[in-house]
């Protein structure tokens, strides 16, 4: 045979890279053949495997956040169903333990009804204390304040500060105020009514949250059960984990909340009423208000009762309510919070600040208030969920542990 009849012999044998492919599917061939040739169609080798990575994370990212948008476009269109939900869980973490412990000794239906009827009163009753402070001191007040507003202004035209207020200039600014409101009186109006609409949207949403509280605090775990039996067995694990640990986290900090804004309501009271300051009792409630809002609701409350105390006892007596107030935020901060809220809610104060100003943007107040117990339920059941990789070793640390030995010679 000559050496041609060798070589085209040769050419009918197949390659070595593709002989174990002899018995192969034709799908199998073409892969292999695109391993061997990236110009085949389908297989392609240009891009570098850091891009690959980064255009698979992004095009995920982008869905992630295609659905986070549509859940908050979901919950703006029904937003009164939205806040009557949430209030209603409110409601039931912290009226849970209450209702449990009525149920030992009487049918669940009844304790739910109790608890809430000790909700309702106990309610009630703070609002009628404040209304009837406020009507037995009006009198006194009207002159307090006549007379603290006198001082006030005097202190602006002959004070020590560098700028001087004169009568004529205060004139200017309540005349210009006064000629504001009749030129926006329509635009005032239309306000007002839309917040009269609003209070009835509150009423509304109050109304819907206790009738779903009712159902939550008695057949609230019969509930959680059927929507189980709805899902698939092999997730239903999954589902309660990441139930637990959201439900978890939001109870202990509503009750936590709860706790923390009635401590420093009754401080600021024993506060306030040893000062002298007038309103006590609304100052007070609305020191128990800003304990919802973080961040800002206690130092806007601090302002509010600074100035009430600078219009009726001078600016000495203001002076002293914000100290103590401060103190009150202090002691919230370093004693109540790792008391009550303990490990429940670990999130680093830059986080919650830019949760409370990103949910202030999105929905104001209501934003502001349901961000951070959001967020912390969503992290719990993260953390829950996830798998941690081996922690990241401080190698300066480390070093700093380590003993030099002399080398041997």
């Amino acid at each position: 045979m000559t050496d041609q009849d060798t070589s085209l012999a040769g050419s009918d044998r197949p390659h070595a890279s593709t002989r174990h492919l002899a018995g192969a599917s034709p799908a199998a061939r073409r892969v292999a053949g695109a391993r061997r040739n990236p110009s085949v169609v389908g297989f392609e080798q240009t891009a570098p495997h850091w891009l690959r990575v980064l255009a698979g994370m992004s095009w995920r990212l982008l869905v992630v956040v295609a659905a986070v948008v549509l859940v908050f476009y979901a919950t703006s269109r029904v937003q009164l169903v939205f806040i009557a939900v949430f209030i209603a869980l409110v409601f039931t973490a912290v009226l849970r333990p209450l209702v449990d412990m009525l149920s030992r000794v009487m049918p669940r239906g009844l304790a739910t009804a109790v608890a809430l009827l000790v909700g309702v009163v106990a309610t009630l009753g703070t609002l009628a204390y404040v209304g009837f402070s406020v009507a037995g001191q009006w009198d006194s007040l009207s002159r307090q304040f006549t007379s603290g507003i006198d001082d006030i202004i005097d202190f602006l035209q002959d004070g020590p500060l560098p700028v001087t207020v004169t009568n004529d200039q205060l004139n200017v600014w309540i005349d210009d105020g006064r000629d504001w409101v009749v030129e926006h009186s329509g635009e005032v109006a239309s306000q007002a009514a839309a917040s009269a609409g609003s209070v009835v949207l509150v009423f509304g949403a109050l109304a819907l949250a206790v009738f779903c509280s009712v159902f939550f605090l008695a057949r609230g775990h019969e509930m959680w059960v059927w929507f189980l039996n709805q899902l698939p067995a092999r997730t239903r694990d999954t589902w309660q984990t990441a139930a637990e640990a959201g439900w978890y986290t939001f109870s202990g900090y509503t009750r936590g909340t709860v706790i923390i804004a009635v401590t420093d309501g009754v401080l600021a009271l024993v506060v306030l009423l040893a000062l002298g300051v007038p309103l006590a009792a609304p100052l007070a409630v609305l020191v128990v208000i800003g304990a919802f809002i973080p961040l800002v609701g206690a130092p806007a409350a601090m302002v509010v009762a600074m100035v009430a105390a600078l219009a009726a006892n001078g600016p000495i007596n203001a002076l002293l309510v914000g100290v103590f107030i401060a103190l009150i935020g202090q002691f919230e901060g370093h004693v109540l919070q790792p008391l009550v809220m303990g490990r429940q809610v670990s999130l680093h104060p830059v986080v919650i600040a830019l949760v409370v100003t990103a949910g202030t943007i999105t929905a104001g107040i209501l934003g502001a208030v349901i961000s951070v117990p959001l967020v912390a339920v969503a992290w719990a059941v993260f953390s829950r969920l996830r798998r941690l990789d081996p922690p990241v070793e401080d190698d300066d640390a480390e070093s700093d542990d380590l003993e030099v030995t002399p080398q041997e010679g």
